[in-house]
Parts: structure tokens; sequence; C-alpha cells
């Protein structure tokens, strides 16, 4: 067959349309055999061929087929069976890559939210064990402020809407960030007030408890679960709430050595 060609397989029932390009990708395996009529476990009926193998498995195959890599979802569990699956088709390469089990496995990722409230004031400090998280957490928290004379603000209870200017976030590391929300006097008589916002919520919040909400609101639809509350100074208050998530592993690629043209080029 021409590797222009378009290749139907039925594997297990289920059906799989690819370029005949792709299942020549490893010369030496038995899909590119197939395509020759060379292995009889692979039977062409109606124009179709068909192999009695794991449809769902299948799937991961051929996905590493058009790629040269492995990409697994959180939940997968399946790697011995893919491991077999990999060894029938003679996908050495593929079967190498499943036997780093431990790389592939989703690791758990910890968010830690330290939530201080002081009079008019809260305060706020992240801490997560992946850096990346933290940055993207970063992009979408913003802090604003407003100032305003005291005797203003006694006089006119409901005073004109004012400019909010953003602040940058403190970022002591790149595992966390800190913000704050609420009312506080600055030197002399002016009042120093904070909002935060935090994307896709384009709502700019002073109460530090509504802005404890929205963050946790956002990281359980992030993948994040609540696993404990507690208080880590009783003297000031301070709260502390641990949330869990499985971190889907990166894909794996494959090596120079175990790519397709470097099999071709040693043989």
């Amino acid at each position: 067959m021409s590797n222009q060609e378009v290749a139907i397989l039925n594997v297990g029932g289920s059906k799989f349309t690819t370029w005949v390009s792709t299942l020549q990708r490893f010369p030496e395996s038995r899909l590119a055999r197939m395509l020759n009529g060379n292995d009889h476990e692979f039977r062409l009926v109606n124009g179709q061929f068909f192999v009695d193998r794991d449809g769902t498995l299948f799937n991961y195959i051929l996905d590493f087929l058009r790629t040269l890599q492995l990409s697994l979802p959180t939940d997968f569990s399946d790697y011995q069976r893919l491991q077999r699956e990999a060894d029938f088709y003679e996908l050495h390469s593929l079967a190498d890559l499943l036997s780093q089990e431990n790389l592939l496995k989703p690791r758990p990722e910890i968010l830690e939210v330290r939530f201080l409230l002081h009079e008019t004031q809260a305060f706020f400090r992240v801490f997560g064990s992946c850096s990346n998280t933290i940055e993207v957490l970063a992009g979408r928290v913003t802090m604003f402020t407003e100032q305003s004379l005291r005797q203003n603000w006694n006089n006119n209870p409901f005073p004109s809407q004012k400019l909010l200017t953003p602040l940058p976030l403190e970022r002591p590391s790149h595992h966390d960030l800190v913000f704050q929300c609420g009312t506080d006097y600055a030197a002399g008589d002016q009042l120093v007030t904070r909002y935060v916002s935090i994307k896709p919520d384009d709502r700019k919040l002073i109460n530090g408890t509504n802005v404890l909400g929205l963050l946790a609101d956002t990281l359980l639809k992030e993948g994040f679960h609540l696993v404990s509350t507690r208080t880590v100074s009783t003297e000031e208050k301070v709260e502390c709430y641990s949330f869990e998530r499985l971190k889907r592993p990166e894909a794996l690629f494959l090596t120079a050595n175990q790519s397709p043209e470097s099999t071709e080029s040693s043989s």
C-alpha cells in the first residue's frame, strides 16, 4: 500500500482511520507488516484490517504513532495491559516508555492558603509545591488600591467613585505569593482601601472572607480539593487551608536513540 493511502482498522470492534504512513512509523512493528499481509493475526475483512485486541487501549497506541509521545489521562491505571499491547504490536519504543511507570503516574500537588483577618484588613499568603501553578494564579489575582482623605470619608458616606490603581503582588519566592484587602490608615489622614479581583470573576472585593471564598472556589474549579484546615498561630489567628490535586504528568517523548529514524539507520 502507498503511504499516502488511508487505512481502516477494526480493533476488537472499534474502528480507527489513519494514514498508512502512520502505521509504517516503525517498519519492524506488526502494524507495518500487517499492511503487506505478512501477519496472520490481522485479517482483511470488507476493506478493513481486523485484529482481536483491546480497542480502548489502541487509542493510546495510535496516538503514540501519530505524535511519538506518550500522554495518558490523570486517572489512567492500566499500565501493564497497555505495555502488553505494545509488546503484541512489537512497538518496543512504546514498551520501553511504559516501563517507566513511575514517571507516568500522576503526582499529588499541594497548595496552602494562609489567611489572617486583622481588624479591617485581611492578609493572604499562598504556597504551592508547583511553581507553575503559583505563576498562573498570580496572573489571575489582581490587587487594587484607592485612597481617600479621612475627613471626606467621614463627611460623605457615599464618596464619588474613583479610579483604582493596580498594585503588584508580593512574590517572596517562585512558590508563593502574598496579597491583602480591606482598609487602613496610611501616613496622615489618608484612608487606604485595597480590593482583590480573581479572574475570570470581574468583581473587586474588599471583604477578606469574600475573597477567601472566591479563592477557594477558583481552586476547586481547577481540580483541587480541600484536605484540611487548621489554625497556625493562635495569637494572630492565622488560618491555614490545605488543598490537593493530582497533577497530570508531562508527556514522555522518544529520545534520539529511540526514534524510528535511529532504528532504521542503526540496522
